[in-house]
């Protein structure tokens, strides 16, 4: 059964490589302007995703912070967390909340700061199993280039086959003024970038970043109360596989991305034909592929073809990551989700600028949490 429930505000903040803004200064900011774009003075709950800022800045009871900062104490505020998937967990329990009927206005923040100190690979890494995976040195980088050394040695892949998902991101983030990197890159560049875990290069890999974004979400119903253009969500699902990836039976099936995605296309009567675009999450480039394999838009061992042959360009059959992608646009992990679901509300309210697409009818959203173990999915409609 599809969700009656509506996104009536959205607000984002620039991707920096480093804000000079502390964690309570840019969640106030993106709260202010979600509320700010809605029409409101406050909403009734606010849900944080956020994944280190124990680690990085230090700071414990974040959601708290955030409402007393922007000025809303009084208002439910929880924290939310699904490792590199947090802001989309947000995002589902702002849903969820709604659709109870015990909320009427739920905001879904996420941010993240991350790019201060020094490289935080083994922090992320603890998404991984920390008693069998941790110790052996993976990393989520690590974990990546095993899925992608997998699937070329298994299709006979070659790994310039995959170089215009890099394309496609940075294309679009060019256009997108909140985007982290404004410069497109051509095929030549991608292949000849430097190694970071074989066969995995720079472009291959999303960037540390800092960065805010949030959405608010009311019942259908109550929408046109507060926005003339509402965006409805008409599915969110979750679903996990086994936490190892070498347990899995297939690692390259990509089993939970399976399940998420024929749950939500239930949910909103629909199946991958009727999806104009898609807002994935490409941390890394096979991620990207395997998604695209796992949610009906490519048979196995061929996700990688919607790249080499355009398909996933903003003028083909199914555009990806419309203003960059976590690749480009930038991965502050706690926001990206959100960042995907304003993006798409951007483009169905018009207001995608360069980057505007031609068919906007129907998007669906992928965020995933670790190396796969943790999928959401939402399907939004204009």
């Amino acid at each position: 059964m599809a969700l009656d429930i509506a996104v009536v505000g959205i607000g984002v903040t620039p991707v920096l490589k480093a804000s000079s803004d502390s964690l309570r200064k840019l969640g106030a900011e993106v709260i202010r302007s979600a509320l700010t774009d809605a029409g409101l003075e406050r909403v009734d709950a606010i849900y944080v995703g956020n994944m280190l800022a124990d680690e990085i800045p230090g700071q414990k009871h974040v959601a708290a912070l955030l409402a007393s900062e922007a000025g809303l104490s009084g208002v439910e505020a929880l924290q939310v967390r699904a490792a590199t998937a947090s802001g989309a967990a947000a995002l589902r329990v702002a849903c969820l909340a709604v659709a109870s009927g015990q909320v009427e206005l739920a905001m879904a923040a996420g941010l993240e700061l991350m790019g201060a100190g020094p490289p935080p690979t083994h922090t992320l890494a603890l998404a991984l199993d920390a008693e069998r995976e941790v110790p052996e040195g993976l990393t989520l980088v690590g974990a990546s280039a095993y899925l992608m050394s997998l699937y070329l040695d298994r299709y006979n892949v070659r790994y310039e086959d995959f170089a215009n998902f890099a394309v496609n991101a940075h294309r679009n983030a060019a256009g997108n003024p909140h985007a982290l990197f404004r410069s497109p890159v051509d095929v030549d560049k991608v292949l000849n970038s430097r190694l970071i875990v074989p066969p995995l290069r720079l472009y291959d890999c999303s960037p540390i970043c800092d960065g805010a974004a949030a959405v608010i979400v009311c019942r259908g119903d109550r929408a046109h109360h507060f926005q003339q253009e509402p965006v409805r969500i008409l599915a969110s699902a979750v679903a996990t596989d086994r936490f190892v990836v070498r347990d899995r039976s297939d690692p390259l099936a990509l089993e939970a991305c399976q399940i998420t995605s024929a749950r939500a296309y239930e949910q909103a009567g629909m199946t991958a034909q009727d999806v104009d675009f898609f807002e994935l999450h490409d941390a890394f480039s096979i991620m990207a592929c395997l998604q695209l394999e796992a949610s009906g838009f490519a048979r196995r061992g061929e996700g990688w073809r919607l790249a080499a042959e355009g398909e996933i360009f903003r003028e083909g059959r199914l555009p990806i990551c419309t203003m960059g992608g976590l690749k480009a646009r930038g991965h502050p992990i706690g926001a990206s989700a959100l960042y995907q679901v304003a993006e798409i509300v951007m483009q169905m309210r018009g207001q995608a600028g360069a980057n505007q697409l031609a068919r906007t009818g129907t998007a669906m959203t992928h965020s995933i949490g670790g190396a796969g173990t943790t999928i959401l999915t939402h399907i939004l409609a204009r």
